[in-house]
């Protein structure tokens, strides 16, 4: 009996050693198709990032010669230069995901589902709690600063909806603060890719636990409005999308999901 449960525990140790093999290597993978993809219509990717890994093993190699030749600096300038190199790879491929995404429906929408939580930072996305048949639609982001309000769409057709969203959480939520933010280029609105940034600017006025009994309690009431019916699907819509095929889809899907 102890030679065979040896034999299994061994088993699941090999076991669990190889998924992780094969995960880095998808991983690897992953990353080097972004790198390939993202050199080519990058043109500047690959300097500045053989900039960011010589300059910095220049720069470490001068200081180890100016404190009485310390040679073993050249490989710490080495390894921070690599890190450099991969952080200017990693936001330049955010900067080109965002430029593809930006002004097509459902852009605000992805980008919310896909903000970065820090330390003390909480955020529950729940996407177009509001829309129209012209894909005008109203995020709510539960975070730290309390609840926000994101419109994506035209400034006259979304008021509205921010208005009527507004006055049903001020109903249910007890005097919470709710903060207001309209995507776009135009004056008084704010870029896909620097939603976070703004939301980061707002007051703290919870705690990460509140935040997350804030969003449960009105979570709560969306499932007891029944609110949360389809609406845009996630993400950015490709281009040359038809509004009337969506909205067909979506009320077959609600159809069969009603029966």
């Amino acid at each position: 009996m102890a030679d065979a449960k040896k034999a299994q525990l061994k088993a699941a140790e090999k076991e669990a050693k190889a998924a992780k093999r094969a995960q880095r290597k998808q991983n690897y993978s992953q990353m080097w198709q972004a790198f390939n993809i993202q050199r080519k219509n990058d043109k500047a990717l690959v300097p500045l990032m053989l900039i960011a890994v010589v300059g910095m093993a220049v720069l470490f190699f001068g200081l180890g010669l100016l404190f009485n030749s310390q040679w073993w600096m050249l490989p710490i300038g080495l390894a921070l230069g690599i890190m450099l190199a991969m952080f200017i790879f990693t936001r330049r491929v955010e900067k080109s995901v965002y430029d593809q995404a930006e002004n097509q429906p459902g852009a605000a929408g992805w980008a919310l589902e896909n903000l970065k939580s820090g330390v003390g930072m909480a955020w529950r996305t729940k996407t177009a709690i509001a829309a129209n048949t012209h894909m005008d639609a109203v995020h709510r982001v539960i975070g730290n600063p309390g609840i926000v309000l994101v419109g994506e769409g035209e400034m006259h057709r979304l008021k509205p909806l921010m208005a009527q969203a507004e006055k049903r959480l001020n109903r249910v939520s007890g005097g919470v603060p709710i903060y207001k933010i309209y995507t776009g280029e135009g004056e008084d609105q704010v870029r896909i890719r620097n939603l976070q940034r703004e939301l980061m600017k707002l007051p703290r006025n919870y705690k990460k636990d509140e935040v997350y009994a804030l969003a449960n309690k009105i979570e709560a009431m969306d499932h007891i409005s029944g609110q949360g019916q389809p609406g845009l699907p996630k993400g950015p819509l490709p281009k040359g999308a038809k509004v009337s095929g969506m909205n067909r889809r979506a009320r077959r899907q609600a159809e069969r999901g009603g029966r």
